[in-house]
């Protein structure tokens, strides 16, 4: 029987509750570190892209309290980047008590691997796709057109491709835990290969700028961690024929 058999809604209500807080109290000191070092780590944020800008070019802001607020977002950015370990051994361990006995050994690994896939889809963003995409945007600078971008635009533009790096990359170990608790199987994630093909370029076509390189760039991975995926399943996907014993370590 699942634990979760046995606890009232208002229990997990309050699980709920605790986990959250935990989750925003990380983020916060991380923020407050991260606030100390705002202007190196924008500098940090920004060097795809005056990596690929002329000499002489920078940033601009149009607004009085623009680079205030912008740092203020990278400080948070920051934060939220060194807490996803404990967000998502929180959300995890949210899940944990719905498990079975054997299911939940699990939970270590699978927060190791959420953390490490996340942050490195964020890295991929911004070592390999930052590069290529920024100097696409550039491209289209002439002699009377000259490209201005703001530390807003630049903040919102970087943040947005590198949580989306980040999640997506999670998708071997989300399909992997699927498998498995039985909800997929390998011969379910071979047989729609060709749908999950058309849903990373339609999701990526959304995530990404309107250009086909960061397109691109978001679903050749992705594609890569589908097969990933299909290996994990076979592995530790659930048999078919799986003995009872799970059932009598939870009873």
């Amino acid at each position: 029987m699942h634990e979760d058999e046995k606890l009232p809604f208002t229990s997990h209500l309050e699980e709920l509750r605790k986990r959250l807080i935990t989750a925003f109290i990380a983020v916060g000191v991380g923020f407050v570190i991260a606030f100390g070092f705002k202007e190196r780590l924008f500098n940090i944020l920004v060097q795809p892209l005056t990596k690929v800008m002329e000499e002489g070019e920078t940033l601009i802001y149009t607004g009085l309290p623009e680079a205030f607020f912008t740092y203020l977002k990278v400080a948070f950015l920051t934060g939220l980047m060194v807490a996803s370990p404990i967000i998502l051994y929180q959300f995890w361990m949210f899940v944990a008590p719905g498990l079975y006995k054997n299911e939940r050994r699990m939970m270590v690994p699978i927060v190791i691997l959420s953390s490490f896939f996340f942050i490195g889809g964020a890295l991929f963003g911004y070592f390999v796709v930052f590069p290529w995409g920024f100097k696409f945007f550039l491209g289209f600078a002439t002699d009377t057109i000259r490209p201005l971008p703001s530390m807003k635009e630049y903040f919102g533009f970087s943040a947005k491709l590198l949580l989306a790096f980040g999640l997506v990359f999670e998708l071997p170990l989300v399909l992997t835990f699927m498998a498995k608790l039985g909800i997929v199987s390998v011969e379910f994630l071979k047989k729609n290969r060709k749908y999950a093909l058309l849903l990373f370029f339609a999701g990526a076509a959304i995530l990404t700028p309107p250009d086909v390189i960061t397109q691109v760039m978001m679903a050749l991975p992705l594609m890569v961690l589908y097969e990933i995926s299909i290996i994990g399943a076979k592995i530790f996907g659930k048999k078919k024929a799986e003995p009872k014993e799970a059932e009598q370590e939870a009873g």
